[in-house]
């Protein structure tokens, strides 16, 4: 059994987060073990050097937040990730190709990045943004990202209208088995919440308040 920590994406992706903030984030990942830092490719080299003596992986987002910038464009900002230290890509994929059908779109585009993180030793998380899809299209997304050899689906962006829910996981851990992992994230500030999520399926949960959620469990303990 994982321990808390190592399930945990420590997470800032504001737009507006300085670099006095992004040391912080950093310095809490290396201090409580999480399984990553999760930043903007800007951040990545920063991070990477910060925690090249640590087990803590360096994540990033890749056509973020959106998901509607060009395979060509998404591949570019991966490799450039990855070769600046990045170890893990969370890419959202093209969310109006799948809600239309095009899924031959949304399976190449996934697959362009698979095989560029893949060539370099990373990991790939896929971000379907659940909030904007029915439960159809959210099992599709699932399934298109096997196919494309994805590592990981995740739930959400964080920036949508809403964020991870136990409802989501289910759907998503049935859709995928053990082939993939589940990454929750959008909106998880509790330790009940995040039990839920684990417990409904997540094998990896994005939260920018794992410290808190972690002094929450320490709590708990006492």
């Amino acid at each position: 059994m994982l321990s808390l920590a190592k399930y945990i994406d420590h997470t800032l992706l504001a737009p507006d987060a300085t670099q006095a903030q992004i040391d912080t984030v950093i310095s809490q990942a290396k201090e409580y073990g999480f399984a990553s830092v999760c930043v903007n490719p800007y951040w990545v080299p920063r991070a990477h050097a910060a925690l090249r003596d640590s087990d803590v992986k360096v994540c990033t987002v890749i056509g973020f937040p959106l998901g509607a910038n060009t395979t060509f464009v998404k591949v570019a900002e991966a490799n450039h990730a990855l070769d600046e230290g990045a170890q893990e890509i969370d890419m959202v994929l093209n969310i109006g190709e799948l809600k239309f059908g095009h899924d031959d779109h949304v399976k190449a585009d996934i697959q362009a990045v698979a095989s560029a993180t893949h060539a370099k030793g990373g990991l790939l998380k896929v971000i379907i943004e659940a909030a904007s899809l029915t439960d159809q299209q959210k099992v599709r997304a699932c399934e298109l990202a096997e196919q494309a050899d994805a590592d990981f689906v995740k739930t959400s962006t964080g920036f949508a209208k809403g964020g991870a829910t136990v409802h989501d996981v289910v759907l998503m851990k049935q859709a995928v088995g053990t082939r993939l992992g589940v990454k929750a994230a959008g909106g998880i500030h509790t330790l009940a919440q995040a039990k839920a999520l684990i417990e409904a399926g997540a094998t990896r949960i994005g939260a920018s308040a794992g410290v808190e959620i972690l002094k929450e469990a320490e709590h708990e303990q006492i």
